[in-house]
């Protein structure tokens, strides 16, 4: 396809551009009806295309006494501030609060590329925001946005299908691997916690032991050291931050504790308890976490596994606060206890469980490298450097 088969435009030549709204939240009959309605921070995690429902609905009531529209399947949504740039597809009829710009394809747009085209186009979109506090992007910028599309929609479907290709794999892999992780817990949660290949009751040869027999506090602080990774808790455990411990951040506090391979972080925020074994040789995180260095004579592991197994018995240990603080009640976690199988045991678990995991982790190295792929090729298949017929021909 040549250059010349390309058309520009502005993005409201492609459908038509759609705001949305919020329903007062001071009149209950407004929520919790059949309606979808999809906020900002409903696509803060999503790590899909299509998208059915956010965090809470509206009902048919609230949306006519809101300036929220009901768009049809299809529609690609765009957040428009805080932050700017997240995108999904509508999988079935949708609403959105304002914080959204989206699209509804016209009859000549094909709607998965138009969301491929507004991945591309995100940051150049963001750039063209404004706001103190935070950017915003205004319907009308949105409007008049340029972008250079192939003039046919078959063309435009065929580069979809391309990069439509690698993210349904990728997204096939990820819906395998829940459930093999669900598997691995069913597991888990047999052997360890309902005893049921010995017949629901735990073999006399297991030991129960405390947690506070096996935990220590960690409250070595960092003060000057450049090269830490920086680690947050997550309802998903720990994740690595982009940036790491330097000499601005020792100005401001020199209160980043210092955290070691199998320490045990627990927080808690607004109220979720937050936990999560560190798979890195050091790290550092805020001070708000309790961190605790776990002995050496316990599998971590396990220890991971049984603590996601009965995540329910720790609820307990949030310390009451009125402050969205992260912190737990440390006497109670310490009374907790464990149960301790003997280590032949633990070998006959993890051989069933290890083939699990390598399994899991084989479509993750897959799917990394078809993310890799689909980047490379969304620049050059939406600027019209690659054409569609010379990569099928190859």
């Amino acid at each position: 396809m040549q250059m010349s088969d390309w058309k520009n435009c502005v993005l409201a030549d492609l459908g038509d551009i759609v705001g949305g709204g919020t329903p007062s939240t001071k009149n209950e009959s407004y929520y919790g009806g059949d309606v979808a309605w999809i906020t900002p921070k409903d696509l803060s995690t999503f790590q899909k295309r299509f998208i059915t429902r956010g965090e809470r609905n509206i009902t048919a009531e609230g949306l006519k006494n809101s300036s929220a529209r009901l768009m049809p399947k299809h529609s690609v949504l765009f957040t428009s501030r805080a932050p700017v740039g997240y995108v999904a597809i509508a999988e079935d009829e949708i609403c959105t609060n304002q914080g959204f710009k989206s699209i509804v394809p016209n009859e000549y747009t094909d709607y998965l590329f138009l969301y491929y085209l507004l991945v591309h186009n995100r940051q150049r979109i963001e750039n063209m925001g404004s706001g103190t506090t935070f950017k915003e992007v205004s319907g009308s910028v949105m409007k008049q946005i340029e972008v250079t599309v192939p003039a046919k929609k078959e063309e435009q479907r065929a580069i979809a299908k391309i990069l439509g290709s690698l993210d349904d794999k990728i997204e096939n892999n990820k819906k395998i691997n829940h459930h093999l992780e669900q598997m691995a817990r069913a597991i888990f949660k047999s052997w360890f916690v309902d005893f049921e290949p010995w017949g629901g009751v735990m073999p006399a040869d297991w030991r129960e032991v405390e947690f506070s027999d096996f935990l220590t506090p960690r409250s070595t602080k960092i003060i000057s050291d450049d090269n830490t990774p920086m680690l947050s808790l997550t309802n998903a455990g720990i994740v690595l931050r982009e940036s790491k411990f330097n000499k601005e951040l020792a100005s401001l506090t020199t209160k980043v504790k210092l955290v070691m391979f199998s320490d045990l972080v627990f927080g808690n925020s607004r109220h979720t308890l937050n936990w999560g074994i560190v798979r890195i040789p050091q790290g550092g995180v805020s001070s708000v976490y309790n961190v605790f260095s776990v002995s050496d004579d316990i599998n971590s592991y396990y220890l991971e596994s049984f603590i996601k197994a009965r995540v329910g018995y720790f609820s307990n240990i949030i310390r009451a606060t009125t402050r969205d603080n992260q912190s737990i009640d440390v006497a109670t976690l310490m009374k907790k206890s464990i149960y301790l199988p003997p280590s032949n045991v633990l070998t006959e678990y993890y051989e069933v469980e290890n083939a699990l995991t390598e399994t899991i982790r084989a479509r993750e190295n897959e799917s990394k490298h078809l993310a890799t792929l689909r980047d490379t090729l969304l620049p050059r298949l939406m600027s019209g450097e690659l054409s569609v017929a010379n990569l099928t021909a190859k």
